[in-house]
């Protein structure tokens, strides 16, 4: 049958897809513009599949918290060029899938793909299309959630790293505010835990080892070694761990008397940092 400049720019109103990619699939539908769709659909399925090899190292992080502020959510979606992160078609298809995820109460990566973009199909379902749409492999990245008294959501301004932190022990607009310096300390700095405590036991080991052979190497005597060591694990807490860093707008405090200073019972719980390319 033949196929209207009409029905072209119907369908591609429709899908998003560009105008002869539309043509061609209502040509092969022979008009049928569910069959269209499919075929279109397919289409990204093929460019997804034909792309799998290729490496995503651009993107943009998307984040939001729930109407109580007590559930932040982080989404990583990675695609191929800047020049694709930076389209707006991409931007509203994160900010699409950042909302799917608070209202579908996504718990993992798994389901945030699974969830109902609210008009029937679900987030990969999206994901695809797009792909078809642009011809570059597009992915979730990362998703992250995380609860807490306070939960602050953080993106540096190139859009490619990501910060949620949840404070606990008391609320307000001071704790909005510091929340959000604690947030951005994340980004900089990039700590592995929030306090000793949460340091993976492998890394202590490690810390420890290269403490002694330091030591050992600076020939210092073999009865002091485990004391060095020792001492040079609790400068890597004070480095490395978010409680016990320096303030970066303050450096003669540590994040913990920043937050005292606030009010005694404040503290961060947990934190997830996220960035893309790097």
């Amino acid at each position: 049958m033949a196929i209207t400049a009409q029905d072209v720019n119907k369908l591609r109103k429709e899908t998003g897809a560009g105008m002869m990619d539309c043509k061609k699939a209502l040509q092969e539908a022979d008009g049928d513009f569910e069959a269209a769709i499919d075929l279109l659909r397919k289409k990204g399925q093929k460019v997804s599949a034909s792309r799998a090899d290729r490496e995503t190292t651009e993107g943009g992080i998307f984040v939001e918290t729930n109407t109580s502020g007590s559930e932040g959510y982080l989404v990583a979606i990675s695609c191929e060029t800047d020049f694709v992160a930076k389209n707006n078609d991409f931007q509203q298809l994160g900010k699409s899938i950042l909302k799917a995820a608070v209202n579908n109460s996504a718990t993992s990566a798994e389901e945030l793909a699974a969830a109902d973009m609210g008009d029937g199909r679900s987030v990969q379902d999206h994901l695809t299309d797009m792909m078809g749409k642009i011809g570059e492999k597009l992915e979730v990245a990362a998703f992250e959630r995380l609860s807490g008294g306070t939960v602050i959501p953080y993106v540096h301004s190139n859009s490619k790293l990501g910060v949620i932190v949840a404070l606990d022990g008391a609320n307000g607009d001071q704790v909005s505010e510091i929340g959000r310096d604690v947030a951005m300390q994340i980004a900089a700095m990039n700590p592995v835990a929030v306090d000793k405590d949460g340091v993976d036991s492998s890394v202590v080991e490690r810390e420890l080892a290269v403490g002694r052979e330091q030591a050992l190497a600076e020939g210092k005597p073999e009865a002091m070694l485990d004391k060095i060591a020792e001492g040079k694990l609790n400068k890597f807490y004070k480095e490395n761990t978010l409680l016990n860093q320096a303030f970066v707008k303050d450096n003669s405090k540590t994040i913990t008397q920043v937050l005292k200073d606030i009010d005694g019972a404040l503290t961060v719980s947990n934190f997830r940092r996220v960035s893309i390319g790097a």
